[in-house]
Formats: C-alpha cells, sequence, structure tokens
C-alpha cells in the first residue's frame, strides 16, 4: 500500500499504527505520483492525496491531512499547519511560530487546542473510505520531549501532563487523533491485510 507522504515521520506512525501485514511505501518509491495543491480542508485534502496516489500507482493509496487548532488563535494553524509561518520554517521553527503567536495574545489567551486528522483510504478502482480523528489537549509554555514530530512537544493530551513528544510511541499511539482516524478505516483496511498477518 502507497502512503501518500514524504513524510518520515508521519511514516513510521503509520507503519506503528497498521501493525503487520501491509507492506508500505511512501513517496519517495513513487515518483510519478505528483499530490495535488492543499486547500483549506482536511478531509477534501486527504481524499484528493490518496485518489492521486491511487490513480497515479496503481495501488491502494493512503492520505491524511492533519493539522493543529488552537482556540486563542482562532482555529489556526489547522490545514495550513505544516506550512505555518511560511515555507522555510522546520517543525522547530513552526512551534515557535505558534508560541510567538499565542504569547502576543497576552498571558490569559487560551491554551486548549486540539489535534485533528482526516484520513482516506483509495483504490485504484475509484472506491474511497474516509475518516476523522480528533485529539483534545492544551499548548504548553514550551517544547517539551524528544519523540513525535510537528507539534507532538508543545500538545500536551487532555488528562496528561506530559507532551506528546514525552509519550511512548505506544502510549501515543492510543490516544492520537491519526489512530483514531485510522480505527475508524479499520474495516476497509482490513480488507488489504496479508492473509496470515
Amino acid at each position: 500500500m502507497l502512503i501518500a507522504t514524504s513524510n518520515r515521520g508521519k511514516l513510521r506512525e503509520f507503519a506503528a499504527l497498521l501493525g503487520p501485514g501491509f507492506v508500505l511505501e511512501d513517496l519517495a518509491a513513487h515518483p510519478e505520483v505528483t499530490l495535488p495543491a492543499e486547500g483549506s480542508d482536511y478531509a477534501a485534502n486527504a481524499a484528493a492525496k490518496a485518489r492521486a496516489a491511487a490513480l497515479a500507482s496503481g495501488r491502494p493509496a493512503l492520505a491524511d491531512d492533519s493539522g493543529i487548532e488552537v482556540a486563542a488563535l482562532g482555529g489556526e494553524p489547522g490545514p495550513r499547519s505544516a506550512r505555518y509561518g511560511g515555507e522555510g520554517l522546520d517543525d522547530a521553527g513552526r512551534v515557535l511560530r505558534l508560541l510567538d503567536d499565542l504569547r502576543a495574545r497576552g498571558a490569559h489567551a487560551s491554551r486548549a487546542a486540539r489535534f485533528v486528522c482526516c484520513a482516506a483510504l483509495a483504490l485504484p478502482s475509484g472506491e474511497l473510505h474516509s475518516a476523522r480523528g480528533e485529539c483534545a489537549g492544551r499548548i504548553l509554555d514550551a517544547p517539551r520531549g524528544a519523540r513525535g514530530f510537528g507539534y507532538d512537544p508543545v500538545f500536551a493530551p487532555e488528562g496528561d501532563p506530559r507532551s506528546l513528544a514525552e509519550l511512548s510511541e505506544a502510549e501515543k499511539n492510543r490516544i492520537s487523533h491519526r489512530a483514531r482516524a485510522l480505527a475508524a478505516l479499520a474495516p476497509a483496511l482490513a480488507a488489504l491485510r496479508r492473509p496470515g498477518a
């Protein structure tokens, strides 16, 4: 199955969440695939990427669009999370930009936030399955932890003082937005699992 991403952290997370029974490849193995430009809707972005990847590769393709939504920032950066602050920033730079923008709202600004993931599974036949998952929590004052990727170091899930980057892979994969979206896609994914896996 093709995972329609070039993000190595996301590919590792998909592999852990899907478990055995799948041979996964990312876009590096499929230069024939060109993904469409992303818009402002998670579900539409995920579906467009999955369909484009399945059509070009002739393989089942799994894509997601995810982001972090911060209450005090009016739900930003949302679907623009990977491009927040401009194309020149890396994960650490985007995290710092988010913290700076939140501090600019004042000391009493709400730190409530949520991660959102819309996942889509497209088959070469044109069949499409999609699901949404969310993980509620809050933004921390500073990055903590060395695991995960993206905004994980500054996001503490509801009911836990630790950041997602401080959780073990197994702990994160029980509660994450991506885990919840893929769990909802489990029936469609089960049909693609290798026999005996």
